[in-house]
């Protein structure tokens, strides 16, 4: 393969790449340029979906550092559009007098998405995570205003680096005992004979590498402080495109790599292996996420919590396993993340007009905009699982896939537990729709003076939950095609 068929099948990642340095070079010589900054970050975007669909089916470069294949070129235009949904909030927010810099930070930890998504092979993998991770301790402490900001950005910079180290040694520990860091090699070593003990340790250690990333308890202890310091589009955009590429790479890595340990016979080897650690996160995940988020008086900590419980519950398709099983996570995973970056949005823009985004800031909401209340309802009420809405299909996809993946119904104590948790979930989402509707505000506020981009942005979002929701054989059925 020469250098031009690897730029071709590459053009995404490069489309994205050139976008991130004409966007830092606007920036730097130009400060009133934000606008247009946004303009050629927007279209860069736009253009890499684009080559993103003209890529061809299936290709394989380097033994899986870069694949090309339905799912991945699928879940890289989704990634790509959380991505510019989050340039459209970065235009909304003030807090960051660098935007051009900004942008540029967070079209890198675009191209780590990309590379995450698009790849089977654990050294590439590592290398999208820390791409992926070093641009987001930025953009979580880019708001040098805001003491919260700096504090934010450095607690998520601690845990992520253990976080890090715990994912390292565990991939040396797992090339050490297979030989290869290719998920499909490894997958074939693993069905070659039993589960060592070292392997058992390199794999439990990835997995909790991993549970850092998608904010699982007991690992989960960075995202209240980053959810709610963060700028609001570094918060939207970690809720989100992070937490879609994540659950992508970690089903591809149980069920491909590690598929063997899960299918085993041997009850030592299913002790061993991944599929018990990852119904212990599912299970804590969905009680502390529910539990304290009942105590929450800011939306922003209230939603962190909450995708605390989210990520229990998107679990549940990894432990249960096979195609139903990793489809049900993708789907889930998808909505959830439109979901947050449009409830993200409604905060954003509550934040500029009122200055906060406790409850308090939110009262009256509906007098003052009916167009962000009504979208923020929506949002509300497909996290909590609500029909006919994008959540309700999303939850009741997973709990029939954990309960179908088992003919002893092994898996019914843990969606009975998720159950629970989505009833507790309903008083706390309520509760931030009585603040919106009925109560009133503690401050006079006049109607909100928001440019139409924004309600469009906004509104757009509210209507894919609504549509996913009414018709989610539109995703579904692309996301089952797509897998192998």
């Amino acid at each position: 393969m020469n250098y031009l068929e690897l730029l071709k099948l590459a053009s995404p990642e490069t489309i994205v790449v050139v976008t991130a340095l004409g966007v830092l070079a606007i920036g730097l010589a130009s400060t009133r340029a934000s606008a247009f900054c946004s303009l050629v970050a927007g279209l860069g975007l736009v253009v890499a979906i684009g080559a993103v669909l003209v890529l061809p089916r299936n290709a394989m470069l380097f033994s899986g550092m870069l694949v090309i294949s339905p799912l991945t070129s699928l879940f890289k235009v989704i990634c790509i559009g959380l991505a510019f949904f989050a340039v459209l909030l970065a235009r909304s927010d003030r807090s960051s007098r660098n935007h051009g810099e900004y942008l540029a930070i967070l079209l890198l930890a675009t191209i780590g998405l990309m590379l995450l998504v698009g790849s089977e092979e654990l050294l590439m993998i590592f290398i999208g995570l820390e791409l992926l991770g070093l641009s987001l301790y930025v953009m979580v402490a880019f708001d040098k205003t805001d003491r919260r900001s700096a504090e934010a950005g450095l607690k998520y910079f601690l845990f992520g680096s253990t976080a890090s180290a715990f994912t390292l040694f565990g991939i040396s520990f797992i090339y050490g005992m297979s030989g290869t860091t290719g998920l499909a090699a490894i997958g074939q070593k693993l069905s070659a004979g039993p589960v060592q003990p070292l392997l058992a340790v390199g794999i439990v250690m990835t997995l909790i590498g991993f549970a850092f990333k998608i904010a699982a308890a007991p690992f989960h202890l960075w995202a209240p402080d980053a959810y709610q310091g963060a700028p609001v589009p570094s918060a939207a955009f970690i809720a989100s495109g992070s937490k879609v590429a994540s659950f992508v790479v970690l089903g591809k890595i149980v069920l491909v790599g590690f598929a063997p340990v899960h299918g085993s016979a041997d009850w030592h080897a299913m002790v061993a292996g991944w599929s018990p650690v990852l119904a212990a996160l599912a299970a804590l995940s969905i009680l502390v996420g529910n539990l304290v988020a009942l105590a929450q008086t800011n939306v922003r900590r209230l939603l962190a919590y909450s995708a605390v419980a989210h990520a229990g519950y998107t679990l549940l398709g990894l432990v249960a396993g096979g195609r139903d099983g990793f489809s049900a996570t993708l789907f889930y995973t998808t909505i959830y993340a439109i979901t947050l970056i449009g409830a993200f949005g409604v905060v954003a823009l509550v934040r500029r007009e009122t200055g906060g985004d406790d409850f308090s800031n939110f009262a009256g909401l509906w007098a003052r905009s009916p167009v962000l209340a009504g979208c923020m309802s929506i949002f509300m009420l497909s996290l909590a699982g609500m029909p006919p809405l994008a959540g309700f299909f999303g939850k009741f996809y997973l709990f029939s896939a954990a309960l179908r993946a088992n003919a002893n119904h092994g898996l019914l104590w843990l969606v009975a537990l998720a159950l629970f948790g989505s009833l507790i979930s309903l008083y706390y989402y309520l509760i931030v729709l009585k603040v919106i509707v009925i109560d009133e505000p503690v401050a006079e506020v006049g109607r909100f003076k928001v440019d139409w981009l924004q309600r469009i942005s906004v509104a757009v979002l509210a209507i894919a939950v609504l549509f996913l929701g009414v018709w989610p054989e539109t995703l579904v059925s692309r996301i089952v095609a797509a897998l192998p």
